[in-house]
């Protein structure tokens, strides 16, 4: 469950009532979860406790489309999607992963393609364009922006300034996605932590290996 209080269909403002609308048609979304994608749906019911954080929120996915009309964004989309999925793996969030390997497909990435966004570095399905992405992203998400001279000197000569500009938002942006799913609970993230010390087998005494041998000092 959310770590947070969810908000019913009966209480959701205009902004966030209109979206409800599109996800759960009459449901209350708290009572009634599940969307078409088979998600909870739970994202949308905890952000919708700050209506103006709601809103920006929504409003950065209209910007390529997402429940608008058009979108306004000149940026490939391909390498928006392929950003993306590279972020949600990278953070660990299924939630952001899963949603947007569908979108990805969508926007023309390859089942070769998602299916090594784990280990682009070693994959040969990817173009160098791609691959400029790709460690674009990772330097933004997985070095907190520590991004050499070389690799933006390399991706500078696939896309324009605008283009990196809107990469790096769009990235930066999913990256802070990624991460409040995993720290809430939401969605597909809510899950325990995977990390835990496994106990000794016969679960007493104390681990040791001096000289390379294990005992219990019991």
């Amino acid at each position: 469950m959310p770590r947070l209080k969810q908000v019913s269909r009966g209480k959701a403002p205009a902004n966030v009532l209109k979206f409800y609308d599109a996800l759960f048609g009459n449901r209350d979304p708290v009572t009634e979860p599940g969307t078409a994608t088979g998600t909870p749906g739970n994202w949308w019911t905890v952000f919708a406790l700050v209506p103006y954080v709601f809103q920006h929120a929504t409003d950065h996915f209209g910007m390529f489309g997402m429940f608008a009309e058009k979108s306004v964004s000149n940026l490939d989309p391909t390498v928006r999607e392929l950003a993306i999925i590279r972020t949600g793996f990278a953070q660990g969030s299924q939630f952001v992963f899963s949603q947007h390997c569908k979108a990805a497909r969508r926007f023309g990435l390859s089942e070769d393609q998602i299916a090594a966004i784990p280990n682009w570095q070693i994959s040969e399905a990817f173009s160098a364009k791609e691959r400029a992405v790709l460690a674009w992203t990772d330097a933004l998400t997985l070095q907190g922006g520590r991004a050499s001279n070389a690799l933006f000197d390399e991706l500078h000569t696939h896309l324009n300034d605008e283009d990196i500009l809107e990469l790096t938002y769009h990235t930066l942006g999913y990256n802070m996605h990624a991460v409040c799913c995993k720290a809430l609970r939401l969605e597909y993230d809510d899950v325990d932590e995977r990390v835990q010390e496994v106990p000794t087998p016969d679960d007493g005494g104390t681990a040791n290996w001096a000289g390379n041998a294990w005992r219990n000092d019991t």
